[in-house]
């Protein structure tokens, strides 16, 4: 299995605070995001992890460089802005493995899930699975609707209807077929561009905790709770 970790957006919700550091090499309870998603990676056997990384690549790349935790790195660095799904189809071109399933995170995300349980749900004929994480109020996230058997009926991007709800939990696993959604086009959105045409792709529902630390109030309280992560 390959393995993606999304990095390279420009942080603009969180100000200053990534100006110089990128947002996944944020500390948070000691260590930076970036580790804490390379210990669940390493849960599963993964030993390469593809950076797509964009926005600071070169303060990264310098940073860690080319392994860290026993896991080795390879770097697809945009050189221009590719949206989610453009910055997936880009470091897809650089996974070791093109005809396995890719294990993606995005870059600011932190979660108890079991990873090695949501592998074990992907369907090997399916285009993929999506971790659907529950929130108490999911006005700001996007939104699964799903049917019995957790088959993705629709894709509901940041609607603001505050209510509790499963969203994108941006941890995907994708087996190589979803490639034949993706526009030929460089630049567009997993979410709008993607998710809406396929026709086989499921939901992994969890309610472990989970948070994205996009935006200073999230990273706040990721900082003062990190313990929840363990």
């Amino acid at each position: 299995m390959n393995a993606i970790i999304l990095c390279g957006g420009l942080s603009t919700r969180l100000g200053d605070i990534t100006k110089s550091v990128p947002k996944i090499l944020l500390e948070i309870g000691g260590k930076t995001v970036l580790d804490w998603q390379l210990g669940k990676l390493k849960s599963i056997g993964i030993k390469e992890v593809v950076l797509a990384a964009g926005h600071l690549a070169g303060v990264l790349k310098d940073t860690v460089g080319f392994s860290r935790l026993g896991l080795e790195f390879i770097y697809a660095i945009e050189d221009k802005r590719l949206d989610t799904g453009g910055a997936i189809k880009h470091g897809l071109e650089y996974v070791l493995h093109p005809d396995e399933p890719t294990i993606i995170l995005n870059g600011d995300v932190l979660t108890t899930v079991n990873l090695s349980n949501m592998v074990s749900y992907l369907k090997p004929e399916s285009e993929g699975i999506i971790l659907g994480s529950f929130v108490d109020d999911v006005a700001s996230y996007g939104t699964l609707v799903y049917d019995k058997n957790y088959h993705l009926q629709e894709f509901k991007e940041k609607e603001g209807i505050h209510q509790p709800g499963y969203q994108n939990g941006g941890i995907y696993i994708f087996n190589p077929r979803i490639k034949k959604y993706f526009p030929e086009r460089e630049e567009f959105s997993i979410e709008y561009d993607v998710f809406p045409n396929t026709k086989d792709l499921y939901v992994y529902e969890s309610d472990r905790p989970w948070i994205d630390i996009g935006v200073p109030e999230r990273l706040g309280w990721a900082k003062e709770n990190w313990r929840v992560f363990l």
